[in-house]
C-alpha cells in the first residue's frame, strides 16, 4: 500500500489497543504473529474475499471472471487429468489466478481459505455443497513381474495368499480392505501382506513396480494394460464406482471464478466417467480432444 513502516506499526498498535490483545511479537531482529494474530489475519482474508466477491458480482464480472481461486485436488487426479488440461482453462479464463493444492489429505475449506476441493467418496459434512463430476470405476491388476512364478487369483478369496498394494488411513493408520462385487455377491478382503500407501500416485507406482496386487482406477490402469506393464485380474469382480465431487462451503455464494471453474471441471471429468459407453477408452489426450470439440463446452453456462 506504499505506507511508511512507522505508519504500519502505528496502525497495528491501534488495532491491538482496540482488540485488547497482542497480534504480533516484536524483537530487534524479527516480527512474528501471535496465535491471535494468525486467527485474526485468516478471518480478515475471508472478509476481504467476500467483499471482493460481492463487488465482482455487482460489477458483472460473470462475463469475465477474474481474481484468485484456490482449488485442492488429489495427486493422481491433478497429474493425470487436471494439469494436462489446464492450458485450456487458462486460455478461456486468462484473468483467473489458479492456486492448486495437490494432496490426498482432508482439507479444512474455511480455515485454509480454500474455494473448493475435488474429492471422492461419501460426503458426510452437511456444511458443504457438492457438484457431482463423474464416477470412476476400479480394476484389479498387477505387474507381469509380480505375477511371474505365481498363480494369479481366480477368486477374491485367493488374494489372501498374495502381496497387496493397498491404502491406509492417514489418521488411524488402518489399511482399507479391498471390496469386490459380482451381481448380488459382495466380498471384502483385508490385506495382510504387502505395502500400503496413503497417496494415489504412489499407489500406481507401487503396482507398476511389481510390489503386489491392487485395485486402481480404470482410467489410470487401462493404458498400462495396452502396453503390457499391468495385467487385469478378476475381470468379473468389479468394486462399486468411486463418485467424484467438487465441494465448496454451503454458506458461500459461488463467485464468478468458482462458477467458471465448476463448469469447466464438470466438462473435463465427464470425459472419464465410467457410466459413459465409451468411458473405458479415455486417456489424457482424449480428454483434451473432448474439451476442444466445438459445442462440447459453453464457458458462459
Amino acid at each position: 500500500m506504499n505506507l511508511p513502516r512507522s505508519s504500519v506499526s502505528k496502525l497495528i498498535q491501534d488495532l491491538e489497543a482496540h482488540l485488547g490483545t497482542k497480534l504480533v511479537e516484536r524483537t530487534t531482529r524479527s516480527v512474528t504473529m501471535t496465535n491471535e494474530g494468525v486467527a485474526y489475519h485468516e478471518r480478515a482474508l475471508h472478509l476481504l474475499a467476500d467483499l471482493d466477491e460481492m463487488d465482482s458480482t455487482v460489477k458483472g464480472a460473470r462475463a469475465t471472471p477474474k481474481g484468485r481461486l484456490r482449488v485442492d485436488i488429489g495427486s493422481v487426479l491433478a497429474n493425470r487429468i487436471l494439469i494436462p488440461a489446464f492450458d485450456d482453462f487458462r486460455t478461456r479464463y486468462p484473468e483467473i489466478e489458479l492456486l492448486l493444492g495437490v494432496n490426498d489429505r482432508a482439507a479444512d475449506l474455511i480455515g485454509e481459505g480454500i474455494d473448493c476441493v475435488i474429492r471422492g467418496g461419501a460426503l458426510a459434512d452437511s456444511s458443504l455443497k457438492a457438484r457431482r463430476l463423474c464416477e470412476l470405476d476400479y480394476v484389479v491388476c498387477a505387474a507381469p513381474a509380480y505375477l511371474e512364478g505365481r498363480s494369479p487369483p481366480r477368486h477374491p478369496d485367493e488374494i489372501a495368499g498374495h502381496q497387496v498394494v493397498s491404502y491406509f488411513s492417514a489418521t488411524s493408520g488402518k489399511r482399507f480392505p479391498l471390496r469386490f462385487v459380482r451381481g448380488a455377491e459382495r466380498l471384502e478382503v483385508q490385506p495382510v501382506d504387502g505395502i500400503s500407501v496413503n497417496e494415489s500416485t504412489a499407489h500406481l507406482t507401487a503396482l507398476l513396480s511389481g510390489l503386489g496386487i491392487g485395485q486402481s482406477f480404470g482410467y489410470l490402469a487401462r493404458p498400462h494394460f495396452a502396453d503390457g506393464t499391468l495385467v487385469e485380474l478378476l475381470t468379473d469382480w468389479k468394486p462399486d464406482h468411486h463418485v467424484l465431487h467438487l465441494v465448496y462451503p454451503a454458506d458461500r455464494f459461488p463467485n464468478p471464478r468458482l462458477r467458471a471453474f465448476t463448469e469447466w471441471a464438470t466438462q473435463l471429468f465427464a470425459a472419464c466417467d465410467a457410466r459413459r459407453p465409451e468411458g473405458h477408452s479415455h486417456s489424457s489426450s482424449t480428454l483434451m480432444d473432448n474439451l476442444s470439440t466445438p459445442g462440447n463446452f459453453s464457458p458462459g453456462r
